[in-house]
């Protein structure tokens, strides 16, 4: 298959995709997402975009790459709707928001998608008992160069 995108045609396999049954905030009805490498090799920012409308794209940051001590806790619903009994081995990834100053460019922490990387299912939660922000600003964040080996991200779903 494949999709036009602003970044040229991309062609991708059905078991590529990540499927969010319960879309995500804002868009409950795009279900069909692709994640894309924005650097080959690199799992620390990637595009994911809706296959259902090619417009709908988020840039995604793997939280733990920011925050090394990142630790969403997932409720026991939650992880039985990912088919789990531990949280670790579930991948997170945040979005961004990108503005035109990328000294204004945020995360949100609070609120990450989790994909099961054996099922390719997602959801996208809210960590209720969490001190992470809905925009925490990328500049308050400690250079991350060279800081994490991608072994433990947990933001290793394969594309």
């Amino acid at each position: 298959m494949t999709i036009q995108t602003d970044y040229g045609i991309v062609e991708y396999q059905e078991d590529d995709l990540l499927i969010f049954s319960d879309g995500l905030f804002g868009f409950p009805k795009l279900t069909k997402y692709l994640l894309l490498y924005l650097n080959e090799d690199d799992d620390s920012m990637l595009l994911l975009l809706s296959v259902e409308e090619s417009k709908v794209g988020f840039v995604l940051i793997n939280p733990f790459l920011l925050c090394p001590d990142y630790s969403p806790e997932l409720t026991p619903e939650e992880l039985a709707c990912m088919g789990v009994q531990d949280s670790g081995e579930l991948s997170y990834y945040s979005i961004c928001v990108v503005r035109n100053n990328y000294l204004e460019n945020t995360v949100n922490l609070k609120c990450p998608l989790v994909v099961n990387p054996q099922t390719r299912h997602g959801i996208q939660v809210i960590l209720e008992n969490s001190s992470y922000g809905y925009r925490h600003e990328l500049r308050s964040f400690p250079t991350v160069a060279g800081s994490a080996n991608g072994s433990d991200d947990h933001a290793d779903t394969s594309t």
